[in-house]
């Protein structure tokens, strides 16, 4: 529709004598009309003319078609308002088609994101929350918009928490049967895991003996060495299980549960290419690749008094081989993108939502890729650090006792929460329903906020059925659902006769603005915001136009139009934010 506008407006332009390109964008008075102009200002000084004449002239020249009103207003701008014709027409074309409100993109990409990233063997908490949410909201963008998408889990599933669940597990006696062939094999269940990782990993932090020891097993756990390797390969296919299920839960599809072992035949494929091409040297007995920049420092987003030397330093060198030989978060990260590589056709860009704590890191091993070949020329890396989930406090959230909240109670929570929330409503509760209201709750509330900014997890404002929540967009679609059975008609030919039609159609034409903007900053907040506005836009034109006690069958069947395609629209961008919309509520 814009770039429709700039054509009629340039070729006004130049029959009035200016041969300039001019650019169009959403009015910022939208009582006023639909779209400005503020292009006339710059060219004041380069014709020697008032600006509020050249748009004047500009004006005068433009064919009207019937479907837009240009008009020049004080100081110097082109108003541009579309005609009911020109809203009419366009209502039943978007209507007609599969993808409301879309502009696929010219150029396609086969793109890869990462997202997830849960570890095995460790309880999943509700840091684990961002990751699947985002990333799932932006592979189904990417879809939507005509990209070819594939979505790896990359689980954590070959670093120091392996080990060090293993050497906890044998210490205590669960593993004698694998050691000694003595008595029965064991069930090794999740609460054991449950216990015993979060044991070690506070052992580690007090004994050194026991860390070097948990490395070792880490080692032999790499090496494939038994019955190491086969203890490691029980507790991972427990804990995928889980992981599985809770991001289910969520709404996560992965193509792929890869994990870090998934690369293994290539570490050392990677390592070597480094050492090589004299990219990598040796540092303390382990293998490291320089990757800064001359006079570059390490990029911190706050500087505490005990980072204060460290942000003096220049950036870190990568380490991409531990001195016992064993392999790094590094070391699987390049392999990954190796391994990536060598499918047909390449991925053009890879996306990775991890918290931004790992900011340092793929920065590290993004530099790596690129000066050593693995990363062609022209493929684009890209890592977006999320922001960090806060309670009302502005603290990280956390149960009262000041531990981590798990995963499974937060979803327990949603669940819990929205049923009391439907009950209140006089709605019939099922787990099923609080489920999709609950999670969607949460997905629209974390979304909303640009994401690498920190949030506050406000269930009890997420649940609001009023106001910018999901519940209030999944009761939108479940409100037009009950009107057009009511109706028990098929829709007509859409009609706009007043603004508040008009209003609906141009905050449809907003989704694909906020579609496309949403793909270049990698964030979902303006598609939050604008599937909002449709639903209001909505909502007023509902509150002063009787729907099914129109007696005028064509106007009747123009209004079920209207809803119909709303509710398309709505879907459509709720599918995008991965939220499910209950045929009722």
């Amino acid at each position: 529709m814009i770039k429709e506008i700039q054509t009629i407006l340039n070729a006004g332009a130049k029959k009035a004598g200016y041969n300039e390109e001019f650019s169009v964008s959403f009015s910022n008075m939208p009582n006023l009309c639909d779209f400005q102009c503020n292009g006339c200002f710059a060219l004041a000084k380069k014709y020697g003319k008032a600006p509020l004449q050249i748009a004047e002239e500009i004006v005068g020249a433009i064919d009207n078609n019937g479907d837009f009103e240009f008009v020049a207003v004080k100081p110097a701008f082109i108003n541009i308002k579309l005609t009911y014709k020109a809203f009419s027409k366009l209502a039943n074309k978007l209507l007609s088609l599969d993808k409301v409100g879309v502009v696929e993109h010219s150029k396609k990409m086969n793109v890869m994101f990462d997202y997830g990233g849960a570890n095995v063997a460790k309880e999943l908490h509700v840091g684990h929350l961002c990751s699947p949410i985002i990333g799932e909201g932006m592979k189904r963008l990417y879809k939507l918009l005509g990209h070819t998408v594939q979505s790896d889990a990359h689980l954590g599933d070959w670093g120091l928490q392996m080990g060090l669940t293993v050497l906890q597990l044998h210490e205590d006696g669960v593993l004698d049967y694998y050691f000694t062939g003595k008595g029965s094999e064991p069930e090794i269940t999740l609460d054991m895991l449950n216990v015993a990782y979060p044991k070690a990993s506070a052992r580690k932090n007090i004994d050194a003996e026991f860390k070097k020891r948990a490395d070792q097993y880490t080692k032999n756990i790499q090496d494939k060495v038994e019955p190491y390797y086969s203890i490691y390969l029980k507790i991972r296919a427990l804990s995928i299980k889980t992981i599985e299920k809770l991001y289910k839960e969520l709404g996560a599809e992965f193509d792929l549960w890869y994990g870090e072992s998934s690369c293994d035949e290539y570490t050392d494929v990677v390592v070597d290419k480094f050492i090589q091409q004299g990219l990598a040297r040796e540092s303390e007995g382990a293998v490291v690749v320089d990757v800064a920049k001359e006079g570059e420092h390490i990029p911190l987003p706050k500087k505490s008094e005990d980072e204060e030397q460290r942000y003096k330093n220049p950036m870190p060198p990568a380490i991409i081989k531990k001195y016992n030989g064993g392999d790094l978060y590094a070391t699987t990260d390049i392999a990954t993108i190796y391994m990536r590589n060598l499918a047909n056709p390449i991925p053009d860009e890879m996306v990775y939502y991890t918290d931004n704590r790992q900011n340092l890191h793929f920065e590290q091993v993004f530099r790596c890729c690129k000066m050593s070949g693995i990363s062609p020329e022209g493929q684009n890396l890209v890592h977006i650090g999320f922001g960090t989930m806060n309670g009302k406090d502005g603290k990280p959230f956390k149960t009262r006792e000041g531990t981590v909240v798990k995963l499974d109670d937060v979803i327990n929570l949603l669940i819990e929460k929205a049923s009391e929330k439907l009950k209140s409503n006089g709605v019939e509760v099922t787990r099923e329903l609080a489920l999709k209201i609950g999670v969607g709750a949460m997905k629209f509330g974390a979304l909303s906020n640009f994401v690498t900014k920190d949030y506050v997890f406000d269930i009890d404002k997420f649940l609001a059925f009023e106001g910018k929540t999901g519940p209030y967009l999944q009761y939108t679609v479940a409100r037009i659902n009950s009107i057009l059975a009511k109706a028990g008609e098929g829709f007509g030919e859409i009609n706009i006769s007043d603004d508040e039609q008009s209003a609906i159609i141009m905050q449809i034409i907003k989704l694909n603005s906020a579609y496309q903007i949403c793909f270049e900053e990698k964030s979902l907040n303006s598609l939050c915001l604008a599937t909002y506005d449709l639903a209001s836009a909505f909502s007023t034109f509902y509150n002063n136009h009787h729907v099914l006690k129109e007696k005028d069958d064509k106007v009747r069947k123009s209004y079920l139009g209207i809803l119909t395609l709303v509710k398309k629209a709505l879907v459509q961008a709720l599918g995008v934010l991965a939220i499910e919309v209950p045929e009722k509520m």
